[in-house]
C-alpha cells in the first residue's frame, strides 16, 4: 500500500471517530440538560410520577410508538425487574382490543418525542374514561398528549446525535435514562434487595449466586473426607487420595471437627524431616480450621474462601457436626464462581 493511501485511510479513521465522538458529545449533554431540568418544575412532576407508580394498585402499562415503543419495551422490562409490576401495549393492538389489558387501578405511562402519534394520541380519551392515570413521556410538553396528561414528564432534547437532526438519538437516549431513573428510585422506594432481584432472574449470574444454598452444590456423605483422630498416616492419606478434596477432616466419634490435614500441610512437615510413618492424624492436623454452615449461601463460601485464600471448605450443621465439604471446582460447576 502507497503512502499516500495509508494517508487517506488515516484522515478517513480521524473523520470517523469526530464524528463518533460528536454522537456522544449530543447525547451526553441531552442527558445532563435533563438532569439540570429536575431541579427546577420538572423535579416536581418526577417526583409526582414516581408518588404515582408506587401508590399504583395494578401495573404500570407503558405504552409507544416506533423508536419511543423500542424504548418503551425496555423500560417495562426495567421495572417489572425491580419490584414495580409492568406491561408494554402496543398503540396499534390497543386499537384492535389490546386496551383491554388496561384495567382501573393501572398507571398508564405514555412516550412519544413529538406527543403527537396518532396511534397513541387517538386512544387518549378512551384512557381518560377509564379513569387511570396518564403519565406522558414526551419531549414536547405543548403537546396533545402532554394536554391530556396528568403528569408530563419532559424529556427534550436540543438536537438529535443524527446529522441530519431527524433519527431519533439522543431523545431516545433520554427516554431510556428517564425510564432508568424512575425504576431506580422506585426501587429504592421499595426497599428492594439484591435478593428480590434474583428471584427475578433465577436463570441468570446474580440470580446462581444470590439463590444457589451450599447445600446444594457442597459434598456430602461419604464424599467428604474424613478419620478419626487416631488414624495412622497410611489412612490418612488414602482417605485423602480417595475423595480427591487434596485434604481431610479430623473427626471425633460424634462428628465434630477437630481439625484439618491438607496437601499443603504434608509438604511443610516433609520440609520439617518429620517421621509422618510415626505419627497419627491428631498430631499432624491443625486444628480449629474454617468452617462455614451448611444453610448459607454458597456466595457467602465464595466470600470466605477469597478472604483467607483457600480453596477448600468444611461444612458443618447447626450443632457444628461436619455434613459436607466444598471446593473452588465445585462452585464454578455451579457457576457461583
Amino acid at each position: 500500500m502507497s503512502a499516500s493511501s495509508h494517508q487517506q485511510d488515516a484522515v478517513q479513521q480521524e473523520a470517523v471517530v469526530a464524528l463518533a465522538r460528536q454522537a456522544f458529545d449530543i447525547e451526553a449533554r441531552a442527558l445532563l440538560d435533563l438532569r439540570e431540568r429536575l431541579q427546577g418544575p420538572a423535579g416536581q412532576a418526577f417526583t409526582q410520577a414516581v408518588d404515582t407508580m408506587l401508590a399504583c394498585q395494578g401495573r404500570v402499562v407503558v405504552m409507544g410508538m416506533g423508536k419511543s415503543g423500542h424504548v418503551g419495551r425496555k423500560i417495562t422490562a426495567t421495572l417489572a425487574s425491580t419490584g414495580t409490576p409492568a406491561m408494554f401495549v402496543h398503540p396499534a393492538e390497543a386499537h384492535h382490543g389490546d386496551l383491554g389489558m388496561v384495567q382501573p387501578g393501572d398507571v398508564v405511562l405514555a412516550i412519544s418525542n413529538s406527543g403527537e402519534s396518532e396511534e397513541l394520541t387517538a386512544l387518549l380519551p378512551v384512557i381518560k374514561r377509564l379513569g387511570v392515570r396518564l403519565l406522558a413521556m414526551t419531549g414536547r410538553p405543548g403537546s396533545s398528549l402532554a394536554r391530556h396528561a396528568d403528569i408530563v414528564l419532559d424529556c427534550a432534547v436540543a438536537q438529535e446525535a443524527c446529522p441530519l437532526n431527524l433519527a431519533p438519538t439522543a431523545s431516545t437516549t433520554a427516554q431510556m435514562a428517564l425510564g432508568d431513573a424512575l425504576a431506580v428510585v422506585l426501587l429504592e422506594l421499595r426497599g428492594f434487595k439484591a435478593e428480590d432481584f434474583a428471584r427475578s432472574h433465577p436463570g441468570g449470574a446474580l440470580g446462581r449466586k444470590l439463590l444457589t444454598h451450599l447445600r446444594d452444590v457442597m459434598r456430602s456423605g461419604d464424599a467428604v473426607p474424613r478419620v478419626p483422630p487416631d488414624a495412622p498416616f497410611g489412612e490418612v492419606m488414602r482417605e485423602m487420595s480417595a475423595k480427591g478434596l487434596g485434604s481431610t477432616a479430623v473427626v471425633d466419634a460424634a462428628g465434630r471437627i477437630l481439625g484439618v490435614f491438607t496437601d499443603g500441610d504434608l509438604r511443610r512437615k516433609i520440609e520439617a524431616g518429620i517421621d509422618l510413618r510415626t505419627t497419627n492424624a491428631a498430631q499432624m492436623m491443625t486444628p480449629n480450621p474454617r468452617t462455614i454452615r451448611d444453610d448459607v449461601l454458597a456466595a457467602q463460601a465464595v466470600s470466605l474462601m477469597e478472604a483467607h485464600r483457600i480453596t477448600t471448605l468444611l461444612v458443618v450443621d447447626a450443632q457444628g457436626v461436619l455434613v459436607g465439604a466444598v471446593n473452588t471446582n465445585d462452585l464454578m460447576r455451579a457457576k457461583v464462581i
